[in-house]
C-alpha cells in the first residue's frame, strides 16, 4: 500500500504519520530526511539538488522524483511505503503517477489531516524553546511552570522567528495554494480520507488506521 500524506504545518501529520507506518508496518518516507541524507552523503542527487538550493532555487521537480523513486526502489518498500511532505506540488502529484504507472504500482490512499487555520495558528505560535537545551514548550497546551524559564535548566525560553503569527499566516497561505490542487487531484480519483485533526492524537489515528484497513 502506498499512501500520502497530507497536513498543514501544525497538524501533526509528522506524528501521524509514525502512528501509521508502525501499525501497518510500512517505511516512513519523508522527503526532507532524503533531501538531508543525500547532502551528507553527497550523492550525485545530493549534489544536484545543493547546486539549486544554494541559488535559493527550488529543487526540480524532476530531481525531486528521482530521489523519491531511487529510496522506493529499497527491498523495505516493495510492499508499499508512507510518503510525508511529498508530493510538495500538483507536478509532484501527476509525475509520481506517471512513474508508478511505468512500474505498475500507483498511490492508493492520500490521507489529509484537516485543522481550520485559526487553530493551525494558535497551535504554531505558541511554541517556545528553551536557548540553553532546547527542550520545546507550548503556551497552551504544554506550557512552563515558570513563564519564560525552562522547567528543566532554568533557561531563557524564546520564539523563533518562522513561530511567530504574522510568518505563520504566510506559511498557511503557501500550504494552501500549493496543496488545494493537490488535494482535488486525488479527490477526483477517490483516493481520499480526511479526517478531522482536532481530535486527540489517538482519535485521528484510530480513525485513519481504520479506513485504511478497510480498503
Amino acid at each position: 500500500m502506498y499512501i500520502i500524506m497530507l497536513g498543514a504545518p501544525g497538524a501533526g501529520k509528522g506524528t501521524q504519520a509514525d502512528i501509521v507506518c508502525h501499525e501497518m508496518e510500512l517505511p516512513h518516507i519523508a522527503s526532507g530526511d532524503l533531501f538531508r541524507e543525500a547532502l551528507e552523503k553527497k550523492t550525485e542527487l545530493g549534489l544536484l539538488a545543493k547546486s539549486y538550493m544554494e541559488k535559493g532555487e527550488l529543487v526540480p521537480n524532476a530531481v525531486t522524483i528521482k530521489m523519491i523513486l531511487e529510496r522506493i526502489s529499497d527491498p523495505d518498500c516493495v510492499s508499499g511505503c508512507l510518503f510525508d511532505g511529498f508530493p510538495r506540488t500538483l507536478e509532484q502529484a501527476e509525475a509520481l503517477d506517471k512513474a508508478f504507472a511505468a512500474q505498475g504500482k500507483s498511490v492508493d490512499k492520500a490521507i489529509y489531516i484537516e485543522v481550520p487555520d485559526g487553530e493551525l495558528i494558535k497551535r504554531l505560535s505558541g511554541r517556545w524553546i528553551c536557548r540553553n537545551c532546547q527542550t520545546p514548550y507550548h503556551l497552551v497546551n504544554s506550557p512552563p511552570k515558570v513563564p519564560g524559564k525552562c522547567d528543566k535548566c532554568g533557561g531563557e525560553l524564546y520564539q523563533r522567528a518562522d513561530d511567530t503569527e504574522g510568518t505563520e499566516k504566510k506559511r498557511l497561505k503557501v500550504f494552501h495554494n500549493l496543496t488545494v490542487p493537490i488535494l482535488d487531484y486525488y479527490r477526483k480519483q477517490s483516493k481520499t480520507i480526511e479526517v478531522n485533526g482536532n481530535l486527540g492524537i489517538q482519535e485521528v489515528a484510530k480513525e485513519v488506521i481504520s479506513a485504511l484497513k478497510q480498503r
